[in-house]
């Protein structure tokens, strides 16, 4: 599923969606992205809802991993496996295997 960019969560960004939120609680790794019109009706996920996402951290198995494909930032549920890990689509798919950069000290 596609999401938009909106910009680093320090910054204040103007989003109905941020109306009443205190985006000074978060360090310069966090990003904030906007589901887009692909999210499917009565799924976890709605057109407008804003994601918080942090860069610095390393992701694990079942986490929602926001990830650039094809000059685009596309929203995945991550099955890891050792050193692999598969990026699934949330709406369904085939999907892509990776290999985490990050690593948990």
């Amino acid at each position: 599923m596609r999401v938009n960019y909106l910009g680093p969560a320090v910054v204040r960004v103007e989003h109905p969606a941020l109306a009443e939120f205190d985006q000074r609680r978060f360090s310069p790794s966090y990003f904030l992205v906007e589901v887009s019109e692909e999210a499917i009706p009565g799924g976890p996920w709605m057109e407008g809802d804003v994601l918080v996402v942090d860069e610095a951290r390393s992701f694990g198995h079942a986490d929602l991993v926001v990830a650039e494909v094809e000059g685009e930032y596309r929203l995945f549920k991550s099955h890891r496996v050792g050193s692999r890990c598969r990026l699934l689509p949330p709406n369904g798919g085939e999907g892509c295997f990776v290999v985490s950069v990050h690593s948990k000290t």
